[in-house]
């Protein structure tokens, strides 16, 4: 009972900083203060009373809508409220109460900003991954398990490697298939996790993104032109990496070296 009660203290933590979060990926974008003013309705501009900003539960209770304007509320709020608080919930599950699950935390929290920021508007605001690519190579030296030498590879392995593709595809079709968001992105995955997270961050965002992509071809049709950020896909690798990349990797082995 008392595990029950910390996990939905827990989960409840996590929605509310998701709460803010929203704040996060609605400003940043716009360069606007995440401090102030307080939150206000996008359509109305009232702001937002105490007991209509409970995470989730006043979405619910107000059906999506604007107590003032009854303007649609967007959906990606309680949907990032949630998922923080998953997160949350999964990182006391793999880490405990402790320091590194604290970090992992904020660079969970950072990976979700820049996701919801890249759907939306196909960009990644360097002001989250460049000073991200630094705060994970601190961490990484002094309190992570990563250590410096695996932290100094990931990112000149996962900036490197992402710049090279993006750089070989320029020259050879002319266009942009990757942005530098990404290639900063991938830097800071490897900051924090270091060098194998660089590779199954990419095998993974790759096969994911290669299937979406398909399916949207599929739906879109083989002439329609269209881009999907890459951004997202990285992500949700650096996610797994996080907590299932080692057994994966043991797994992985065990079965090619048998």
């Amino acid at each position: 009972m008392a595990e029950i009660i910390t996990f939905v203290t827990v989960f409840a933590f996590g929605a509310s900083i998701g709460s803010f979060l929203n704040v996060c990926i609605y400003r940043i974008p716009e360069g606007k203060s995440i401090i102030s003013p307080p939150s206000s309705c996008p359509n109305c501009s009232n702001p937002i009373r105490f007991y209509d900003n409970i995470p989730i539960i006043s979405y619910l209770i107000l059906f999506g809508r604007c107590r003032n304007c009854k303007a649609s509320i967007s959906i990606q709020y309680p949907i990032v409220e949630a998922l923080t608080g998953f997160f949350a919930v999964l990182i006391l599950y793999y880490f405990g109460f402790t320091i590194d699950g604290l970090i992992y935390f904020l660079f969970i929290a950072s990976l979700i900003v820049i996701t919801f920021i890249d759907l939306k508007l196909q960009i990644i605001p360097d002001i989250i991954s460049l000073p991200g690519i630094i705060v994970g190579f601190i961490c990484s030296s002094f309190l992570l398990p990563t250590g410096f030498i695996n932290s100094l590879l990931g990112i000149f392995l996962g900036g490197g490697s992402l710049f090279l593709v993006a750089y070989g595809y320029k020259k050879v079709a002319g266009i942009e298939g990757m942005g530098g968001g990404d290639i900063k992105l991938i830097a800071m995955v490897g900051a924090f996790l270091g060098w194998k997270a660089v590779i199954m961050t990419i095998f993974a965002g790759s096969f994911v993104g290669a299937i979406i992509g398909t399916i949207a071809m599929l739906i879109q049709g083989k002439d329609t032109k269209y881009a999907i950020p890459f951004g997202p896909f990285l992500a949700l690798g650096a996610a797994l990496y996080l907590f299932i990349g080692q057994d994966f990797i043991n797994w992985y082995v065990r079965v090619m070296w048998r």
